[in-house]
Formats: C-alpha cells, sequence, structure tokens
C-alpha cells in the first residue's frame, strides 16, 4: 500500500519506518523536504506526500494540524483514508479543543476525507512494539467509514497490533475518548516516571 505520512518527527518515523519494513511503501511529507536529508524515509513536500497516499496519516504537531491540511487541499484528501495520529495540546499540555477532538474538527473541515483516529494516546516507541508492555493492552480506532477503520485495522496488525489489541469505539465523535485521556496520561507518567505504558480494557 503507498502510504504518505504528513510530518517529520518522531511518530511519522516511528510509523513510516514500522510500515516500510511490512512492505508498505511510504513517504514523509515535509514543508521544508530539502532540508530533511537525515531521514530513513523518502521526504517530499506535503502536496506530494498526500498525492502519494492511498492512505494519508496526520502525523503533525495537533495545534497546527489543520493549517497543515489546508495547505495541502481538500482536493488531495478527497477519497482518501487519513489517519489522524496527532494531539492537540497547548504548551501548558491542555486540550486544544476540550468540547471536541482534533479528530473531528479535521472530518468538519475536510468531509470527503475517511478520517480515522488511532494511536494517539501511545507513545513512538509503543506505536510500533505493542509486546515491549508486560501485558496485552488496547488500540483504539474512531470514525464514520467502516471500511476504512478495517483498512486501518490492517495496518495496525502490521505494526503489531492484533486484532485482540484493537477496539473499534464508534464513529468520529468518538475520537474524544482517546484523545481527552492524555491529561490523564500526563499524570501516570509523571507519577511513574516513564511514558511507556498504555491502557488495557478488561472485559
Amino acid at each position: 500500500m503507498r502510504i504518505g505520512i504528513l510530518g517529520t518527527g518522531r511518530v511519522a518515523n516511528a510509523v513510516g519506518n514500522g510500515w516500510a519494513a511490512a512492505g508498505h511503501d511510504v513517504v514523509l511529507g515535509s514543508r521544508t523536504p530539502a532540508e530533511r536529508k537525515d531521514l530513513d524515509l523518502p521526504t517530499v513536500g506535503l502536496r506530494d506526500a498526500a498525492a502519494h497516499g492511498d492512505v494519508v496519516v496526520n502525523a503533525t504537531s495537533g495545534r497546527v494540524s489543520l493549517d497543515v491540511l489546508g495547505q495541502v487541499g481538500a482536493e488531495s484528501l478527497a477519497g482518501k483514508i487519513l489517519i489522524d495520529i496527532a494531539l492537540a495540546m497547548t504548551p501548558e499540555l491542555q486540550l486544544v479543543y476540550p468540547d471536541s477532538s482534533l479528530a473531528e474538527q479535521i472530518q468538519s473541515a475536510f468531509p470527503q476525507a475517511k478520517v480515522v483516529k488511532t494511536l494517539s494516546n501511545i507513545n513512538s516507541a509503543l506505536m510500533t512494539n505493542p509486546t515491549a508492555l508486560s501485558g496485552p493492552s488496547t488500540v483504539f480506532l474512531s470514525g464514520n467509514d467502516a471500511e476504512a477503520k478495517q483498512t486501518v485495522a490492517a495496518l495496525l496488525t502490521d505494526l503489531g497490533w492484533t486484532t485482540d489489541y484493537q477496539l473499534d469505539l464508534g464513529d468520529i465523535t468518538t475520537a474524544r475518548g482517546p484523545e481527552h485521556l492524555v491529561p490523564l496520561l500526563v499524570a501516570v507518567f509523571k507519577a511513574i516516571g516513564t511514558t511507556t505504558v498504555n491502557i488495557n480494557i478488561v472485559r
């Protein structure tokens, strides 16, 4: 599968290299691709990354995601699966959208895209190595399009998140749940001294 990732940070590199290792054709998108020759994956402009991907991944800083996607353009995202991994947090670690979610804002701004929220409450090291934890944990999916979520579920499996680790929460409004977990997780990180943790839903 062709995957275009918007962003060149730790999250973009983690999932990008994970999917490339699984055999997918992955590029990273940057505002300044000529300055990012230090990366393992091919790096192109934002629009070129979106054009490359059958699936487009938002791995930008959540506070600027809507601006970045606006630069990419609605026509470049129309009809495509758009995986939103980003978190919209202020420098003080407060939610930018306390009564909504970044994923909902993206779906509203780009109604022709098929937005799926996932991986947003997991650190970049665990995104591609969930078995690094001492036991099972849960990765969430939210989105309006069932087929898009099936595709994303398969891509999560490629990163090591087997189906028994995955939980489909429902439509895009449910993205508030994982996004709003972040203040709790920040407190947990401080309390235990590591970000290498995740949540497990016990039935």
